[in-house]
């Protein structure tokens, strides 16, 4: 249970025992002007005589004190002891309001109108360790995303240091979950969690409700990642054993292993990006359509079915479905893109 959960939970507690603190003052002042006054008065009367003393309404004495010193000393208790009791009440019961599920309901709200709006987007299920730097990754390369995860805490923690993030709490293996966050119309999903079987299941929802939908799952144990593979996961990685080649990297081949660590822990958005041509495009040489640009470094291009093809001439001819890799930032990116979508039928 969060922090937040136990203080509510405590004010919940505080606002009862005030409720009958409260409860007791007016029986207490009933009963004592019942007393004081011998019975000459209605029960009502008395309990109405402690109420408007308690609420200060001020409409004067509903019970004649006049001369009763007694009476007027109980008066005085009961506006000092009510008063202050029925002020801690309000309190209470404003922290409650702002704090609690009624907040909490505004705030889910509006993250659903903005969550409705998106389309293209990536939704990434886990904010732990990796999801972080997941997340920290397709800010910089200017990727719209959800995170989903069932633990407010990474949430919370993620959406100080990222004001912009959109998010929800809940679980990712919910149907219901996955389409609040936009799933049909979203790019792909990561199933990131510290959880292998919780992975398994998030690829297996996703890959019912849309199987063409990309999905790149973690694998923690390596002896679980042919289970990732026949639950539909597109692309499976293993930080353990992608960190022990990189390791091995570092010592094999240093220079290599440090230009990519340049490239991938800089806060810089350049990366080696994958543009895919799209389906109705115009067959353009790379020459035509201007591929050497200050916000790209062309590297290679792919047909569907053939080989790469590292740094192409100029008259290589570019058709619909190649995929063209390029190093670029995020900027670069979207021109590349731009002029594809120039060249199309």
């Amino acid at each position: 249970m969060s922090k937040s959960r136990n203080e509510i939970s405590h004010l919940r507690g505080l606002l009862y025992l005030v409720l009958c603190l409260l409860v007791v003052v007016h029986i207490f002042g009933t009963l004592g002007y019942d007393y004081l006054t011998d019975g000459r008065y209605s029960w009502f009367d008395c309990f109405y005589m402690t109420f408007v003393t308690i609420s200060t309404i001020g409409f004067g004495e509903i019970i004649d004190m006049s001369g009763n010193q007694p009476g007027r000393v109980l008066t005085v208790f009961l506006a000092m002891t009510g008063t202050g009791t029925l002020s801690l009440l309000f309190s209470i019961v404003t922290v409650i309001v702002l704090e609690s599920d009624l907040n909490g309901t505004l705030k889910r709200k509006r993250m659903e109108k903005s969550l409705a709006k998106l389309k293209g987007h990536y939704i990434l299920c886990g904010l732990g360790r990796v999801g972080r730097n997941v997340a920290h990754e397709m800010e910089i390369t200017g990727h719209a995303f959800v995170a989903i995860d069932e633990n407010t805490v990474p949430l919370e923690e993620y959406k100080e240091k990222s004001p912009d993030l959109l998010y929800l709490h809940g679980d990712a293996g919910d149907d219901d979950v996955l389409r609040t966050a936009g799933f049909d119309h979203a790019t792909g999903l990561f199933a990131v969690t510290g959880d292998d079987s919780r992975n398994l299941m998030i690829v297996l929802t996703a890959k019912q409700l849309r199987p063409e939908m990309r999905v790149v799952a973690r694998c923690h144990e390596v002896r679980n990642i042919e289970k990732m593979k026949k639950a539909g996961a597109d692309a499976i990685v293993s930080p353990d054993f992608t960190g022990a080649m990189r390791i091995a990297s570092a010592m094999i081949r240093p220079h290599v292993a440090s230009f990519m660590d340049e490239m991938l822990r800089t806060d810089g958005d350049w990366r080696i990006e994958q543009v895919v041509v799209p389906s109705n495009f115009k067959p353009t040489t790379i020459g035509e359509i201007g591929m050497r640009g200050e916000g790209f470094i062309m590297i290679a291009v792919r047909g569907p079915g053939s080989d790469w093809q590292f740094n192409p001439a100029e008259t290589y001819i570019l058709k619909a479905g190649d995929i063209v890799m390029v190093m670029a930032g995020a900027d670069g990116r979207l021109i590349l893109e731009s002029r594809f979508s120039e060249r199309v039928r």
